[in-house]
């Protein structure tokens, strides 16, 4: 039972690792979960984030429902302090990109809908069954589903409960791009790789964007936005793109 970080180059890998399990994650592995995003955000030596799951059979299935139903059912718990997907309160400004392979289902397509670029197995099968269950995915679920892939796909998710396939999710919107399943991780990994070359001021301005443009008032939105392009103009990332591109133009 374990959550796993790898480090290469620029790219940190963080791995649910419990595959005899389906990678059903502890309420302790939700915990490592969250301290692995919140030590890649603060490591500026990590630039691009692979999520991904042990073995082939599953990304993740969600929460060990052993631990959790008890948990969610007791009137002591308060689900507002609770961060399932722990990226709703990670101030996580680098991008992510998510190797699903095999089931994603629950918490684990709570999970994949944290990150930004996804690319599944093409015997992935997605799913939330919640509703099914008398309750609701409310690991950020509810709030990203809708604003990312549009009401009709995303009530159809939703409110039926039914599996999805790879080339349904690819359709919707939901995920980027399908492959076979041993090539997703490498993939993957090769696009953070290619991200993470890039400017991280940039980059992480665009994340940044991303999160917090959406939500404010149209004038507002671009007055914020106007501030963050000037903070990338004016960065040392920028000087040196700028006169690297000038002396290629003089060549």
């Amino acid at each position: 039972m374990a959550i796993d970080v790898e480090q290469e180059g620029a790219v940190a890998t963080i791995r649910i690792s419990r595959p005899e399990k389906l990678n059903a994650l502890s309420l302790a592995m939700y915990d490592d979960l969250g301290r692995a995003f919140a030590q890649a955000a603060q490591d500026d030596k990590i630039r691009s984030i692979v999520l991904a799951g042990a073995g082939e059979r599953a990304f993740c299935v969600g929460a060990d429902l052993t631990e959790s139903i008890p948990a969610l059912a007791s009137d002591r718990f308060d689900i507002s302090a609770w961060d399932p997907a722990h990226l709703k309160n990670v101030p996580l400004y680098k991008p992510v990109i998510c190797a699903i392979r095999g089931l994603c289902i629950g918490g684990g397509f709570e999970i994949m809908l944290a990150t930004d670029i996804r690319i599944a197995s093409n015997e992935s099968v997605f799913q939330l069954p919640e509703p099914i269950h008398g309750f609701v995915p409310a690991g950020g679920t509810l709030v990203r589903l809708i604003r990312q892939i549009g009401h009709a796909h995303a009530m159809e998710i939703l409110l039926t409960g039914q599996r999805f396939s790879s080339a349904e999710m690819l359709a919707r919107g939901v995920v980027n791009r399908v492959l076979p399943a041993d090539e997703v991780e490498p993939a993957a990994k090769e696009l953070a790789q290619r991200i993470a070359a890039l400017s991280p001021t940039a980059i992480q301005t665009i994340k940044q964007a991303a999160l917090t443009l959406q939500d404010l008032p149209f004038r507002e939105a671009f007055a914020a936005e106007a501030e963050l392009g000037q903070r990338t103009f004016t960065s040392e990332d920028a000087r040196r793109g700028l006169a690297a591109f000038a002396a290629r133009s003089k060549g």
